[in-house]
């Protein structure tokens, strides 16, 4: 009894810090993604207006996403903003509880930690994660769109499934960046899975041109090439590899040196990832960081991607004892997580600015370089322990 009670208590504190960081994190963003789609997608529909045009009064922001997204937010249209917000907030609590489920469950299973302790623990440090909280607090749909790849890779990639890419096709037609996870479906030589994947997202793409086909041929030959559209490269949140290049003074050659950066890293990722196809949980954990680390633009919350690394990396510190990669993951976890790197965002200077401006980004090389793959000790217990390709 005593136990029990020590662990409510400990569950009890663990969830009054993810609500009070998730209030903290609203009250400074006050759902402005969600006020973006919501102005956009009722300027598309209530004044006939092209979706692309819209910028959020007094700020430059507007809909960035391709057509396929209107398509889903479509309802907006036709609720209140009070509600989409809530809604959103609900979506994003649900999908993290579900993806900390699915990611941490097993690993608690296997060191013995079964009932809903473990859960939940798990649960409220996903919520605290920053990007997680500030996912809520922007009123942003990553955790969603996380939810539909891990769903996929782990329950219909894992284990050949024939609908396995389905869920990585929806999210790529809703936000082009898990587009990556298609490249990953290619290099591992899952050829199915990779033409379900680009099927299902072409599907969406098209079903979305016949419904809007003027907003489709402006987000495909202009919006989607217009990087003002979502903000300044240097700009701190922007944990990207570009973003730690534009942040340096690099005037003149920043672009030459980041396509060798994307070039490096895709080729080491690669060679990782042929060495070890039938990791589909690492497979999952190093594509999630090769994404946040390629794309131009990678604000803090869209770091949600990271998780899965975490997690593999806790778990092989825990299994192996191994303290290098155990130390890794928790420190991935709480440094990202204490909003350090947001000291430098009134002083982007170097020299010390260089290293607290892009925590998110070193940290995601390292996890790119050292998160363990290959071990068929490590692979959740609801994934086969192989493959056939």
């Amino acid at each position: 009894m005593k136990r029990k009670i020590g662990q409510g208590l400990i569950v009890v504190v663990l969830a009054g810090i993810a609500i009070l960081s998730v209030f903290l994190t609203e009250e400074k963003h006050f759902f402005f993604d969600s006020r973006v789609y919501y102005g956009a997608i009722n300027f598309l529909f209530h004044n006939d207006g092209m979706v692309y045009d819209w910028t959020r009064p007094g700020s430059p922001y507007g809909f960035t996403y391709p057509p396929f997204a209107g398509l889903v937010m479509a309802p907006m249209a036709v609720l209140p903003l009070g509600a989409v917000i809530w809604l959103t907030v609900a979506a994003t609590v649900l999908s993290t509880a579900l993806v900390a489920w699915w990611l941490a469950g097993p690993v608690l299973r296997r060191h013995g930690w079964t009932g809903w302790f473990g859960v939940a623990v798990a649960i409220c440090l996903a919520i605290t994660f920053e990007p997680v909280r500030e996912t809520i607090g922007f009123g942003q749909v990553n955790t969603l769109l996380l939810a539909l790849v891990v769903g996929d890779m782990l329950f219909g990639v894992a284990r050949g499934r024939k609908w396995a890419g389905v869920g990585i096709g929806l999210a790529t037609a809703v936000k082009l960046t898990p587009g990556v996870f298609i490249l990953y479906l290619l290099v591992t030589r899952r050829w199915r899975a990779a033409g379900v994947a680009a099927g299902t997202t072409a599907a969406a793409s098209l079903l979305a041109a016949a419904i809007f086909p003027a907003e489709s041929r402006v987000f495909w030959t202009s919006a989607l090439w217009d990087t003002n559209r979502v903000g300044g490269l240097q700009f701190l949140s922007n944990q990207s590899e570009r973003g730690l290049l534009a942040r340096l003074p690099l005037d003149g050659v920043e672009s030459k040196v980041w396509i060798a950066a994307v070039v490096l890293t895709l080729a080491g990722w690669a060679w990782r990832m042929r060495r070890e196809p039938d990791d589909v949980f690492g497979g999952l954990a190093l594509t999630g960081v090769l994404g946040c680390l390629l794309s131009p633009v990678t604000w803090i919350h869209h770091c949600v991607w990271l998780l899965p690394a975490i997690v593999r990396c806790v778990d092989s510190g825990l299994s192996r004892r191994n303290w290098w990669h155990f130390g890794l993951g928790v420190a991935a976890y709480v440094i990202t997580t204490s909003h350090l790197t947001w000291l430098w965002e009134f002083h982007p200077q170097p020299p010390l600015a260089i290293l607290g401006a892009n925590v998110y980004v070193y940290f995601s090389l390292a996890l790119l370089v050292w998160t363990p793959i290959g071990t068929s000790r490590l692979l959740p217990v609801h994934e086969p322990e192989k493959v056939v390709l």
